[in-house]
């Protein structure tokens, strides 16, 4: 166990990265998509690289995006169903389900990592702007990685091993632990 708490504490840091970066990736998009819009209020004529640039932020959005919704359960599940079985078949249920999930993060790496190896075409975004495949193609891998560190939390992943009232008591709590100046 002494391994576990430092590898959820670096998952939580990187998850922290990830959200940074989406941000970061979709405040990109928004930039680039502005600077047209404003170019096209001040010329008349359009700039043909931004289009192709933004959406090039996607892939990244998308990828890490989906190891930030898998962190924080925001993911595919069955709760209903899960929660109606007897609680053997739940802990089955949930440890299969984190096997599925880890199987599929693994495919991500071995066959994100061969994709990205492989990944030789260059975007020509304009004449002046080429960017490599590679730049979207690390993406793939990357993902596979955060999921897997994910996986140290365990159960906590899954929605349906939490405990609505035991939650909301919580917030209550918090909340009336605040002071309002």
């Amino acid at each position: 166990m002494g391994v576990l708490i430092p590898l959820r504490r670096l998952s939580d840091s990187i998850n922290q990265v990830a959200i940074v970066v989406c941000v970061g990736c979709i405040l990109a998009m928004l930039g680039i998509s502005f600077t047209a819009f404003l170019y096209k209020l001040a010329t008349g004529s359009t700039l043909s690289w931004t289009y192709s640039l933004a959406r090039l932020f996607l892939p990244w959005i998308g990828f890490l995006s989906m190891t930030i919704s898998l962190r924080y359960g925001e993911h595919v599940a069955m709760t209903l169903l899960i929660r109606s079985l007897p609680k053997i078949l739940v802990q089955i249920g949930a440890g299969l389900c984190l096997a599925v999930i880890g199987l599929f993060a693994l495919m991500l790496v071995w066959y994100g990592w061969g994709y990205f190896t492989n990944a030789t075409q260059v975007y020509m975004v304009s004449d002046q702007i080429r960017i490599p495949s590679k730049v979207t193609a690390i993406v793939v891998p990357i993902s596979g990685v955060i999921m897997l560190l994910h996986l140290v939390h365990g159960f906590s992943l899954l929605e349906h091993f939490l405990d609505e009232s035991e939650m909301i008591d919580e917030l209550i709590e918090i909340n009336d632990g605040e002071s309002r100046s």
